[in-house]
């Protein structure tokens, strides 16, 4: 398996690649997110570890330029910001998964494995239900032909509800994909937050396409009036 490394501080990218290499991975690494960029997009990888904070182009940037030009090689997301909208706009951005410095060695490599294992299924750049749009990529949203601003934590929600249309997820899959895997904070975030999205991509245009189901979650559904 191949792996790329985009990480400016040689010493943890020189230690992530001796580590991989260990663990039978081939690991090449680039120090910057120009050269970083160049080589995920005219190289094949199978995962990709991509730290946030790079010299001549951010990990924001290089994430949003590979996923704008569909290439779907899954990501993880390295930041030294201990602030969960960091997170959330790498998610935004199209990370797969992100770890936050410092990390330990035997969580990365396990969070790898399973980066692999799930692939790299083609993902569309533009999400759609019916006249409601959503361009990760671009962090745009859209009902008919209006913009609706959203929130960095709003528009991920979002995201996550309409990759899942029609389905019931549950609060505390919404609180591990949208905030984070163990949040021990109120629960009742994910109400406060799915009513905002309501008052905004709902409510103005007549529509109920978030619905509350009882006991079990919340269900995005297409063709809802």
């Amino acid at each position: 398996m191949r792996m790329l490394i985009i990480e400016d501080e040689r010493p943890l990218a020189g230690a992530i690649a001796e580590g991989l290499a260990a663990e039978g991975f081939v690991a090449n690494v680039a120090y910057d997110g120009v050269n970083g960029l160049w080589r995920a997009r005219y190289e094949r990888y199978d995962v990709i570890v991509l730290d946030i904070m790079l010299p001549s182009l951010s990990g924001y940037e290089v994430l949003k330029r590979l996923r704008s030009a569909r290439i779907w090689t899954p990501v993880l997301v390295l930041t030294a910001k201990d602030g969960e909208y960091d997170e959330a706009d790498a998610l935004d951005l199209g990370a797969d998964d992100y770890l936050s410095k410092p990390f330990s060695y035997v969580v990365l490599v396990a969070r790898l494995r399973a980066l692999l294992r799930r692939g790299a299924p083609a993902r569309p750049a533009v999400l759609t239900v019916d006249d409601l749009t959503l361009d990760p990529a671009r962090r745009r949203c859209r009902r008919g032909h209006r913009d609706i601003d959203l929130t960095a934590r709003e528009f991920t929600l979002l995201e996550y509800l309409v990759r899942h249309k029609d389905e019931v997820i549950s609060k505390t899959d919404i609180l591990s994909h949208v905030w984070e895997e163990h949040f021990d904070g109120d629960t009742n975030i994910v109400e406060v937050y799915v009513g905002y999205l309501r008052r905004k991509i709902d409510v103005p245009f007549d529509r109920r396409t978030i619905e509350t189901v009882r006991g079990a979650g919340y269900r995005l559904r297409g063709g809802a009036r």
